[in-house]
């Protein structure tokens, strides 16, 4: 396996160590607590837990060398895992926001609502500091390895983390203000959805872009012009395709040069811009570069 691939590994079996660990916790304080919106962070906790299973299985697939059947390598699979977990994302959501919206209208209706217990606070805040911690370190490990799946995965644990501190402010409120407060536990439940649901429309917003070829950035695409334009003997690099497959990039544009030089002179050109371009942004960068002529002495 990679260094890259070992990488993510030990970046995702953190999280899912995290995970187990508070998904069971959560239930348990959610249950014997009494408290809906805890029930509702640790439902979240497992969606992340089988997301953390996505990445795993996905990352072994995308990081796999290109081959007859996939000529531009795997790296698509690996975007797709950031899609199914924004889809996994929404399910959680609606299903969150259904079960605290039915508790607020019960005690909208005059139905008494069970005040959560110390547990479900202590659980919340518990997930607050570790899941904040996952995804400082999950971020900066993305930011290291390129990767979307991680960076989706720590956008994840933050969106645990914020969902966790609407649920210690539900669960607090509920248990220190009084049983005329007690919606404050299911309306926080309702918050959490609201949050996850963003947190999904992002990713989503970024997997689905990849995978109907958006192009780059337009600064990133300037810097590629730029960078092509340097080279001596280069004119006008223009007609430049970009999009991502994957954690890495691919490039098609054209370049004029004197028409009066030989092939080889030209091919070895060509290859100089190809050797610049992943020089800047990694060896697995797939570029294809059109030369067309063009009389130097038109172009003064």
């Amino acid at each position: 396996m990679q260094e890259r691939s070992r990488e993510i590994y030990k970046v995702t079996l953190v999280g899912s160590v995290v995970n187990v660990a508070l998904l069971l916790f959560k239930f348990v304080a959610g249950i014997v607590g009494h408290s809906a919106a805890m029930t509702a962070d640790a439902i979240h906790s497992l969606s992340d837990f089988v997301t953390d299973i996505i990445v795993l299985v996905f990352i072994r697939i995308s990081d796999k060398p290109r081959d007859k059947s996939h000529e531009y390598g795997h790296g698509k699979y690996e975007t797709l895992a950031m899609t199914l977990i924004g889809v996994a994302l929404v399910i959680v959501a609606a299903g969150i926001l259904y079960s605290g919206a039915t508790k607020v209208l019960l005690w909208l209706d005059g139905t008494e609502l069970e005040a959560p217990g110390m547990l479900a606070l202590w659980a919340a805040l518990l997930s607050i500091v570790l899941k904040e911690g996952v995804y400082h370190y999950s971020m900066v490990k993305a930011r290291q390895l390129n990767s979307q799946a991680v960076e989706a995965n720590a956008w994840h644990h933050r969106s645990d983390a914020l969902s966790s501190l609407g649920t210690a402010a539900g669960i607090g409120g509920a248990i220190f203000l009084g049983q005329r407060w007690t919606v404050l536990d299911p309306l926080a439940s309702c918050v959490v959805g609201v949050v996850i649901v963003r947190v999904a429309a992002n990713l989503l917003r970024n997997a689905l872009g990849d995978l109907l070829e958006h192009s780059l950035p337009d600064a990133v695409e300037e810097e590629m012009l730029q960078l092509v334009a340097s080279l001596p003997d280069v004119v006008e690099p223009h007609n430049l395709r970009t999009r991502r497959i994957g954690n890495h990039y691919a490039i098609e544009l054209h370049i004029r040069m004197d028409g009066d030089i030989t092939l080889r002179e030209a091919h070895d050109k060509a290859s100089e811009v190809e050797a610049l371009l992943k020089k800047y942004y990694g060896k697995r960068t797939h570029i294809a570069v059109h030369v067309e002529p063009v009389k130097m002495k038109d172009e003064r």
